[in-house]
């Protein structure tokens, strides 16, 4: 007796899956929104000096930098536009998970609200995860704007503007990944965060 998953796979072929029209634009539209996010972990953050930021990197790369440019997808090597990716948002999540375990509110909203509660959490994530970006991106900027071992600085003009365009930036960066994750869930195929994580 052929299991379930066996007869689903004896199924499968090519014009089986050239009648599935629902199932080809969900692929598509997935491999589409994938495509941009990639394309963005080329643009960089406006105003940066590319030379004084590669030299820091190639110093610092087997640390800190050189993990959190595996999970952006090269993204913090180049100082794009995407240098945080979904980070803060992975981290929201936890803290909202652990929060939701010890806060009775929270452990009410969760076990008694239904969907309408798991939904509600999710906004506090969402709005922990801008917290959480603004704080990362703006230890970013504060420290390209610091002189180097030689004297110069990673930001072109260092000062208050550049600080704000930096911050509005990277957070603005990571919503907009964010965004692209609920879409690729809603029109796609697949958990859209994890996706992009992946394509990371």
């Amino acid at each position: 007796m052929a299991s379930a998953a066996e007869q689903l796979a004896s199924n499968m072929n090519f014009g089986t899956f050239a009648r599935a029209k629902d199932l080809q634009k969900r692929i598509l539209f997935t491999l589409f929104v994938l495509v941009v996010y990639r394309l963005g972990t080329y643009v960089p953050v406006p105003g940066i000096d590319m030379t004084q930021y590669s030299l820091l990197f190639s110093q610092q790369q087997s640390g800190v930098l050189g993990t959190f440019n595996v999970f952006s997808g090269g993204a913090v090597e180049r100082m794009a536009i995407f240098a945080l990716n979904v980070m803060p948002y992975i981290s929201a999540s936890i803290i909202m998970q652990l929060m939701a375990a010890t806060v009775p509110s929270l452990e009410r909203l969760k076990k008694e609200g239904g969907e309408a509660g798991r939904k509600q959490i999710n906004q506090y994530s969402r709005y922990l995860t801008v917290v959480l970006a603004i704080a990362q991106a703006t230890a970013i900027a504060f420290s390209m704007t610091s002189p180097g071992p030689d004297g110069g600085t990673i930001a072109v003009n260092p000062g208050i503007f550049f600080i704000v365009t930096t911050v509005v930036t990277l957070v603005g960066g990571t919503m907009f990944l964010l965004w692209l994750g609920e879409q690729i869930t809603a029109r796609g195929v697949g958990n859209g965060v994890s996706l992009i994580i992946f394509a990371g």
